[in-house]
């Protein structure tokens, strides 16, 4: 196969390299792992068995996340809603609209919030070595480290970073541990790693990942999943098996062996990955018109609007109320957000994206202000109905209690919208547990800061 070009996709004010690889009626998108370099990749042989395998059952489309490979170096690293988009614009240039997912270890989290936010983009997901839902340690994942324990082994990791003693140690403890005693083996990874990031993206990459929780994103899949992990790799097999049990209809197999690489012994992850895709592909499993998908519902309310359209009177108040309409269309429209309804002088909308939704809500609190108002605003992340093209559902009755229970000037969220930013530079003060009026259970409430 000849070395396929390497092209750019513009996401926002980055650019995003990527390759397409192959031909056919089905497109596969593989998320990286930690690390990439799409051009390197293509000249390299213990990877290319893996990808021209893949090219040969339709389109292959690889990329290299922002701040690593060949696309743009960025301040910092995204956090799972950018690489969301950045996947989107690699298709939307690749002119791919559906495509089948294959995550890569430290690409499983996204991939597993992309299928749940976009399934009507996504025919099948295919998770290999993944990181499982959520990376440091709690009570529902003890097999996982603290954060102070991979927060320490981070800083360790950085300053030895792409150093060929580095390199040994990491493909005799997680990489390939069948491959630690080639030494030709152990100087390509040395190479292959040091080209696809520098030692600062790296730590800031991990450390952005010891943030990520997708415990409350599973549930939210309904594209066919597949899950495929090592049972002796270093990354833990439980967190493969947590994921299997929490998406719905999700397959899993489990294999043996402790070489977390995707590319020592491929046929054995290739075999069953390119069967089950085959087998969706034919009986069109995947639903072009969902009628579920996973979305952050953002509801206002004016603080105090009955006393303020009294002192003011119905025509002031009516011109007031339509000058903050303006103002918060704007804003939906500025962040990607869709006005659902308005009741009143408060307002429903849906987003893809929490981080986006937050902006949108702190800039619509700190807007109103210029028209002499306060509002509530609640935000939530959940699995929604679609009906005629609006969302509905428990997550959203869940999303109107929460901005209930904000203050004047507050933007109030759930833990599940918290948990999805991570990496965004969003801060948050715990407003402590709160019980939901006609939600069961207690709910984690967080105010942005």
């Amino acid at each position: 196969m000849n070395l396929p070009d390497v092209r750019y996709a513009r996401s926002g004010d980055v650019s995003i390299a990527y390759t397409v690889a192959g031909e056919g009626e089905h497109d596969i998108v593989l998320v990286p792992g930690f690390v990439s370099n799409v051009e390197l990749a293509w000249q390299s042989p213990p990877l290319v068995p893996f990808y021209e395998r893949l090219a040969s059952l339709g389109r292959l489309i690889m990329f290299d996340k922002r701040g690593t490979g060949l696309s743009d170096r960025v301040s910092g690293i995204a956090n799972l809603e950018t690489r969301m988009d950045d996947v989107r614009a690699v298709m939307d240039a690749a002119g791919s609209q559906c495509a089948a997912l294959f995550g890569i270890s430290e690409g499983g989290p996204m991939t597993v919030l992309f299928s749940a936010t976009y399934p009507e983009r996504t025919t099948a997901t295919v998770l290999y070595g993944s990181n499982g839902p959520v990376l440091t340690w709690t009570p529902e994942t003890p097999w996982q480290r603290s954060r102070e324990e991979s927060l320490r082994r981070i800083e360790e990791a950085e300053h030895r970073w792409g150093t060929h003693e580095a390199s040994r140690e990491a493909v005799a403890s997680w990489v390939a541990p069948s491959l630690a005693d080639d030494d030709e083996f152990v100087r390509w990874w040395a190479t292959y790693t040091r080209m696809s990031a520098s030692p600062a993206a790296v730590a800031a990459l991990w450390r952005m990942n010891t943030e990520i929780d997708i415990r409350h994103v599973l549930p939210a899949v309904r594209v066919p999943t597949f899950v495929i992990h090592r049972a002796g790799d270093a990354i833990p097999v439980q967190g493969a098996r947590y994921l299997a049990d929490h998406i719905p209809g999700a397959e899993y197999l489990e294999l043996p062996g402790s070489d977390h690489a995707f590319f020592v012994d491929p046929e054995s992850i290739l075999d069953p990955a390119v069967e089950f895709l085959r087998r969706v592909w034919a009986q069109g499993a995947w639903d072009e018109d969902p009628d579920r998908v996973l979305a952050t519902v953002l509801f206002t309310d004016i603080v105090g609007s009955t006393a303020r359209a009294a002192e003011l009177g119905d025509r002031a108040w009516r011109d007031v109320v339509e000058e903050h309409h303006a103002l918060v269309r704007s804003q939906l429209a500025r962040h990607r957000g869709r006005e659902v309804d308005t009741a009143g002088d408060g307002f429903f909308a849906s987003f893809d994206g929490p981080a986006r939704a937050i902006r949108c809500a702190s800039a619509i609190s700190e807007g109103v202000k210029s028209l002499g108002l306060d509002v509530r605003v609640g935000l939530h992340t959940g699995e929604c109905e679609l009906v005629d093209g609006k969302v509905g559902g428990i997550a959203v009755a869940i999303g109107a209690r929460v901005a209930a229970q904000a203050s004047p000037g507050e933007v109030l969220v759930s833990s599940t919208v918290k948990d999805l930013v991570a990496g965004s530079g969003l801060e948050f003060v715990d407003r402590g547990a709160a019980e939901l009026k006609g939600v069961p259970g207690e709910w984690r409430l967080y105010a942005v800061a």
